[in-house]
């Protein structure tokens, strides 16, 4: 029997970790599937790939998905997955958030996922969008090169494990993004809608796996494979490793068990957008169906 192929585009880091433990352990192939997991340049090379069907789900920040469906093409959120893990970093001359009045700040793109939260953190230190410029450079590990390669580049919203890596370099750690706006709803998979519908015994079979992959990470018997499998697959140093599993562990701020949907997280996330955008955007279940993810649940 030959497994079903599927290509998944991700940024690899902590909310990746399920991905690589089902892939590790076998938990893809048990559920006859032959999972690829390319890594993402960045958000819009996700949503342009989902649209024109090069992957078939992507894990990304929900925010893209919410971009996708007013750029007109119709997404859907299948999970939840975490809060982001963000921090907000600055190079180390800067001492408060409104010193980076007349900088420049590092973003993936400038109109989605976290610049919008970047923006609104900045906007209740007085900055507005004017006060400061903005470098599209892409994903993470991209926002924390453009950091070290220049230090007018002044700040930068970075996740694990590129922002352990900004701390031993020095860079200073303003705190976590959460903490300034509250419940964010982070990372979360999705897809096309008519893909989903015509392929939906192998969307729930992908959740099952995933979700039998997060599981085994947040059981703390199996944490020391955990942090080699991390070590492995993010091609980290062990002591890093462990920092991120404990991160990625944490009970009241790690992963979301079972993959659930954080809606007041999601809210947050709407009203982001919607303030920066100056858009009425529909409300949140116009933009997830978790009916899948109820299957997956329902049958592992």
């Amino acid at each position: 029997m030959i497994d079903t192929p599927l290509t998944v585009m991700v940024f690899p880091g902590t909310q990746t970790l399920p991905l690589f433990a089902a892939q590790a352990l076998g938990f893809f192939q048990k559920q006859g599937l032959s999972v690829q997991l390319k890594p993402a340049p960045n958000s819009e090379e996700q949503r342009q790939g989902l649209a024109a069907s090069r992957y078939q789900i992507v894990h990304g920040a929900a925010d893209q998905c919410v971009a996708l469906v007013a750029a007109g093409t119709d997404a859907i959120i299948v999970a939840g997955g975490d809060n982001g893990f963000n921090h907000l970093f600055v190079q180390p001359d800067i001492g408060r958030l409104e010193d980076l009045r007349g900088r420049a700040v590092v973003a993936d793109v400038a109109n989605t996922g976290w610049s919008f939260v970047l923006y609104e953190i900045l906007r209740r230190h007085g900055l507005e969008r004017g006060d400061y410029s903005v470098i599209e450079a892409g994903a993470p590990f991209c926002r924390f090169e453009a950091m070290q390669r220049d230090r007018a580049n002044a700040a930068a919203i970075l996740n694990p494990p590129f922002a352990n890596h900004a701390r031993r370099a020095g860079l200073r750690d303003m705190g976590a993004v959460v903490d300034a706006i509250g419940p964010y709803q982070g990372t979360v998979p999705y897809v096309l809608p008519a893909w989903a519908e015509a392929n939906a015994a192998t969307l729930v079979a992908y959740l099952q796996a995933m979700i039998e992959g997060l599981r085994w990470l947040l059981d703390p018997g199996n944490k020391a494979d955990a942090t080699a499998l991390a070590a492995a697959r993010l091609n980290i140093a062990a002591d890093l490793a462990d920092e991120i599993v404990a991160i990625a562990t944490d009970p009241k701020s790690g992963l979301a068990p079972d993959a659930a949907l954080d809606l007041e997280g999601f809210r947050t996330m709407l009203r982001l957008r919607a303030t920066s955008e100056g858009l009425a955007l529909p409300p949140p279940e116009h933009y997830f169906d978790l009916s899948y993810h109820q299957r997956a649940l329902a049958d592992l």
